[in-house]
């Protein structure tokens, strides 16, 4: 708080003549140390009882009223009083104790203006986070140029300060803070809910204040004008902190001020209500001085709201117009909200197209939150009907803009935009035009919940939502019927709607954007079924048969909404818990629609047997059946549903009604109920049934000891049908019992071509027994219970994987996929049984793939996934060939997904997924996901293994590259440049993100690598150079994930495969050994690879490392080594510490920037032992 320069202003009014500098006030300089640390320290109490606060404002007021004007002494002890209870203390103290305050504020003001204005201006300064220092002195004139020529906000970078000096008449302010302060969290933004409660309090002190004085000091013309000024001064700083609290308190002001105005205009009507009361009366019964009485309060009040409306303005102007397009979006948003609140509160003066058009211009602001408070402020507009008329202009203008927002990037503008939108509809039926509402009703089918549910309102406020016309026939018509008839127009039109939109096929979606508003519609069952059922007559025409199909579709999606909640694929922003109201409406929509449905969905099923489609629908509703509702013990209804279900099934055999009936009596089998054993009979009896019906079809079909296929068409379309209700089922159903696997599998044993069973009845026959396998192998732990029933399970499970093999080199494409996968899951689903077998019962015994199997297998994936795509048969560019590839792509997707399942699985060699890692780089788009995480879960089984598994795949690629390069022939397509192997090489790098945990990995590398490229390079002066000598600048990639002593371990293993005495790296022939030379000793120099070559150093000798030559140069290591003994051989030393973090070229993000202590270790082979920390830091290895 800035202390009182009452005597200071006193002795300056009465030297009006002397130099400004002579006569004016003493800067007082207020440190916020005090003020602003100890309200750090009050504010963990947050809010302190009012009652002390009283005692503090008493001992205030008492003070103040018995202080002297200019004693030293006085003012010290008035100021112990004054810091009990300070302006900016209030906020942490509630709203009942500020008006307190601010009551006893207005009261010192009236005896010491100045002294409680200048408290006023150091409470706004310190709200606004400033830690500096505030000086004051008096102003004599605003028109004074000299004094207007000293405003200015300038930095001393010398001392690290900046200043601010403005006039709040008058007085002359000048801030000092530091330079940092624009960095530094202020209150206004203090994270957490600290930030919110000081912006409520800060926001309710203005209000507060203005409430206070609205009566009183307000038209002073000293308080506001001062005030107003300050505000205006701060909101222009280029500091963050002022410019942003300053214009939130000026808006709040203005805001403040347009309530006073709005309530002196509601004095001002009832003033002229009693003046023309006053004049409808006789001449007896007027009083004149009473109307004068009344005519002169009218006439003050008007100049009061004139007062504050010129306030008003000021701010607008000086403030608002300058900061609505500031470029910080939080200033921009207030703003824009307190506009929106203002011609709400006072539209007399605010709601016209002069400020109107801020709110349309910011709509189109690039920061989300601003718009939405666009948005949310005409929301209140247009919500309020007195205020529509004056709002007709501006929605023709912007018009189009708010409908373009309902497509914004920002979910929740879109969605406020749709509910702007839905009320301008309901207020005005020809602001939109039919084009309009054709595009917002097309969101129903959005993505995103919140706003197909906002566009459902609007197409249910807009179509269905309407009244039936009256009927002459309509008095006639019972409370039932009536019901009926308007349910039947409302349905009748959303039919229209999703017919006309073809827009989305499934009405999943726009059933489940209708559930908020339109739920009682949707869940009118009884109603929507007696309209399916109703014939169509003469005074009814009915439904067409596209309008029934999708009508069922519409019961089906309301059962499935009703049971399961609005929990879609593809849609987000659906709530994913429910409340305990919620879930209690969910188990009665399920009793009400079991209860109705059990009894009149066997009709449905019976009067729509003949669409296949709508059949397979209407079989999706006992899946949401409710097994604990009244109707669960009518067997009857039971019966007659099973009885309809079972007939559908013998006559169609469609993919969807088979899944929908398996599923459906999977649901009804699960419970213990009464329907549960009428549905177990049902199923038992369509099983039987449909395996003695195949057992005689092929008896019949299959002759001779070859088992040779013969059957006419009209026998393999039956037999066909009936594989595919099996297999649907089997899919579901344990059907063990039944022995299907004999059954089906001599029909893989036929020959294949003119005397084998069709393609399509091997796919049938292939998914059924793979069905049997995985059913098998899952209930082991009940189904074993000897070693002979082990034995069996194993023998059918290599006959399957045998015939599969055969079925492998088929002529058609589906039964080669179709094989491949069944054999993949059985081998993974085998695997997995043996992980989690209980060895103290009888288990799946183990079963290993024969090596021609496992070949066969690897085959397949490298030629009918890796291919190349037929060009040709992509040429017609259309929606149908992009559907095409996709799906191609999806099929492919899946086989190299089951083969490397195998491999996670351990069910093949790791090595083998050296052909896999191959392409990761060339079908990177397609696979890259997929084998990359082959290659996590493979580091995770054995990290060497799988070291070794990418060295094996590097080197098959060189090794092809260099026979081709050899033979001179035309490239193989299964062939790699040699820039593509080492940029393969380089990606297989940055997988090993930590160096530590794969330290050994990458020194495997490696070793592996110099070995392959020397392992038969002899050392003699006339030997040619190694055959694969190029071979190291691919394994130069994996040099910048070496830590730096393991370096200097992998260049003294490089010089032991290496003849020294003969190479000369000067020749080109030895270029790649120099590259992977330079790049192991490129971090002792601190240099890459390529800079390391390109000097022009001479050679070490074969002696010599690089740390050797240092040190007889003379100069200092930054980190000391003494040699050690190798035990491998006496003249290959390698003791060193770690120095520097080393520089590559090719660095890993998730590389570690520190090494870790050096520790002593061993190589044992191609394994990395740690042994003891030696106490000189130094690592012995061996290789």
């Amino acid at each position: 708080m800035i202390p009182d320069p009452t005597a200071a202003s006193r002795a300056t009014v009465q030297n009006k003549n002397s130099h400004d500098e002579a006569n004016s006030s003493r800067a007082v300089n207020q440190s916020e140390d005090e003020s602003g640390n100890e309200n750090r320290q009050k504010s963990v109490r947050r809010r302190k009882r009012p009652h002390e606060g009283s005692e503090n404002v008493k001992r205030k007021r008492a003070k103040a009223s018995r202080s002297s004007v200019g004693g030293a002494g006085g003012s010290r002890r008035k100021r112990r009083h004054v810091e009990a209870v300070t302006l900016f203390e209030v906020l942490t103290m509630g709203r009942s104790a500020m008006q307190s305050v601010i009551d006893d504020w207005i009261e010192a003001y009236g005896t010491d203006r100045d002294s409680s204005l200048l408290d006023l201006i150091s409470f706004f300064i310190q709200c606004c986070g400033c830690k500096g220092v505030v000086s004051a002195e008096m102003c004599q004139s605003k028109e004074d140029s000299e004094v207007m020529s000293k405003m200015v906000e300038e930095l001393d970078e010398v001392a690290g300060l900046q200043y601010k000096k403005f006039l709040a008449f008058p007085w002359i302010l000048t801030v000092t803070w530091p330079m940092d302060t624009d960095s530094v969290e202020y209150p206004l933004i203090q994270p957490g809910p600290y930030g919110r409660w000081f912006h409520s309090e800060f926001c309710d002190f203005v209000s507060v204040l203005v409430a206070r004085c609205q009566h009183s000091v307000i038209f002073d013309s000293y308080l506001m004008n001062t005030l107003i000024s300050l505000l205006t001064e701060l909101s222009e700083s280029y500091v963050r902190a002022f410019r942003h609290t300053c214009t939130l308190a000026a808006v709040k002001l203005l805001s403040s001020l347009a309530a006073a105005a709005l309530s002196l205009s509601v004095g001002i009507e009832n003033s002229q209500k009693l003046y023309q009361v006053q004049k409808t009366k006789t001449m007896r019964q007027r009083s004149p001085p009473q109307q004068e009485r009344i005519q002169r309060k009218i006439t003050e009040l008007r100049e009061k709201r004139a007062e504050i409306e010129s306030m008003m303005d000021v701010i607008f102007k000086g403030i608002f117009l300058k900061r609505y397009r500031d470029v910080l979006p939080e200033i921009r948003s207030i703003c824009l909200e307190e506009l929106g609140l203002w011609m709400k509160v006072y539209s007399s003066a605010f709601l016209n197209d002069s400020y109107l058009k801020y709110m349309g211009w910011m709509m189109h602001d690039k920061v989300p939150d601003v718009r939405l408070k666009c948005v949310l402020g005409l929301q209140g507009l247009y919500g309020d009907p007195p205020l529509l008329p004056k709002l007709d202009l501006f929605t023709t203008r912007f018009k189009e803009r708010m409908i373009s927002m309902t497509l914004d990037k920002d979910n929740e503008v879109a969605v406020q935009t749709m509910k702007l939108l839905l009320l301008i509809s309901k207020t005005s039926d020809d602001a939109l035009s039919p084009e309009d509402y054709k595009q917002l009703l097309q969101l129903v089918y959005s993505s995103q919940r919140p706003l197909a549910a906002a566009a459902g309102e609007l197409l249910f406020a807009r179509l269905l939502n309407t009244e039936v016309p009256a009927s002459d026939t309509q008095g006639e018509m019972n409370e039932g019927e009536a019901h009926e008839g308007q349910t039947s127009a409302r349905l009748r039109a959303l039919l229209l709607f999703h017919q006309e939109s073809e827009l989305h096929k499934h009405v999943v979606y726009l059933v489940d954007s209708l559930w908020d508003c339109g739920g009682a519609l949707l869940k009118d069952w009884p109603t929507i079924a007696s309209i399916l059922l109703q014939e169509p007559s003469s005074h009814s025409p009915g439904l067409t048969r596209a309008d029934q199909v999708v009508l069922v579709e519409i019961l089906v999606a309301s059962v499935r909404q009703a049971s399961q909640g609005p929990a879609l694929a593809g849609r987000s922003g659906a709530k994913k818990v429910m409340s305990a109201r919620e879930k209690k409406i969910q188990i009665d929509d399920c009793t009400k629609l079991t209860d109705h449905l059990l009894v009149v969905l066997p009709k449905l099923l019976s009067k729509f047997s003949g669409s296949c489609d709508t059949v397979a629908s209407l079989m999706k509703i006992p899946q949401y059946f409710l097994p604990e509702c009244l109707e669960a013990d009518n067997t009857q209804a039971a019966s007659s549903l099973m009885a309809e279900m079972g007939a559908a099934l013998d006559r169609h055999s469609g993919p969807a009604l088979l899944e929908a009936a398996a599923r459906t009596y999977l649901s009804l089998c699960g419970g213990e109920g009464s329907w549960c054993s009428v549905a177990r009979a049902a199923r038992y009896s369509l099983v039987r049934r449909w395996v003695d019906h195949l057992t005689a079809l092929l008896g019949d079909s299959l002759q001779g000891e070859s088992s040779r296929f013969s059957a006419d068409e009209e026998k393999t379309a039956d037999i066909l049908a009936t594989l595919k209700k099996l297999r649907a089922f089997h899919n579901c159903h344990d059907l063990l019992e039944w022995n299907l696997f004999g059954l089906l599998s001599p029909l893989l044993s036929a020959e294949s071509g003119a005397r084998g069973a069709p393609p399509e009845v091997l796919l049938e026959v292939l998914q059924c027994l793979s069905y049997c396998m995985l059913w098998s192998l899952n209930t082991s732990g009940g189904t074993l219970t000897s070693r002979e029933k082990a034995v069996s399970q194993r023998l059918q499970l290599r006959l399957f994987c045998e015939r599969g093999n055969h079925c492998l080199s088929h002529s058609d494409h589906s039964v080669q996929q179709q094989a491949f996968l069944g054999v993949c899951d059985v081998l993974t689903a085998h695997s997995y049984q043996l992980q989690v077998w209980d060895p103290s019962s009888f288990g799946p015994l183990l079963y290993t793939p024969s090596p021609k199997l496992q070949r066969a297998l690897l085959t397949f994936v490298c030629a009918h996934v890796f291919v190349v795509p037929d060009c040709d048969g992509q040429s017609a560019v259309g929606e149908d060939s992009e559907v095409e590839r996709l799906e191609e792509l999806h099929r492919r997707r899946n086989l190299l997904a089951a083969f490397c399942k195998l491999i996670v699985h351990r069910v093949l060699e790791m090595s083998m997924a050296a052909e896999v890692f191959m392409y990761y780089m060339k079908y990177h788009n397609d696979f890259g996901d997929i084998i990359k995480e082959t290659m996590y879960r493979t580091r995770q089984m054995d990290k060497m293994d799988s070291a070794r598994t990418l060295v094996l795949c590097l080197q098959q690629l060189f090794v092809r590259l260099k026979r081709e390069q050899e033979s001179g022939g035309r490239a193989h397509p299964g062939v790699q440049t040699f820039t593509s192997i080492k940029e393969l090489a380089r990606r297989f790098a940055l997988t090993f993100g930590d160096l530590i945990k794969f330290r050994e990995c990458v020194v495997v590398i490696h070793r592996n690598g110099i070995e392959f490229v020397f392992q038969e390079f002899g050392q003699t002066p006339d030997g040619p150079t190694p055959p694969y000598l190029s071979y190291l600048t691919i394994l130069g990639e994996f040099s910048s994930k070496l830590l730096k002593q393991d370096k200097k371990i992998v260049f003294s293993y490089l010089q032991k495969h290496t003849a020294e005495h003969i190479i000369d790296i000067r020749e080109e022939c030895w270029q790649p050994l120099v590259y992977y030379r330079a790049s192991l000793l490129a971090a002792a120099e601190g240099e890459d690879a390529v800079s390391y070559i390109s000097s022009d150093r001479k050679p070490y000798l074969p002696g010599r490392s690089p740390f050797s030559k240092q040190k007889l140069e003379g100069s200092k290591s930054p980190c000391p080594f003494s040699p050690v003994d190798s035990k491998v051989s006496k003249g290959h030393r390698s003791s060193f510490s770690p120095s520097h973090q080393e520089k590559t070229t090719d660095a890993d993000p998730f590389s570690v920037p520190a090494d870790p202590p050096a520790k002593r270790l061993n190589f044992e082979g191609s394994v990395l032992s740690t042994g003891h920390e030696a106490e000189d830091d130094t690592v012995d290895v061996e290789l």
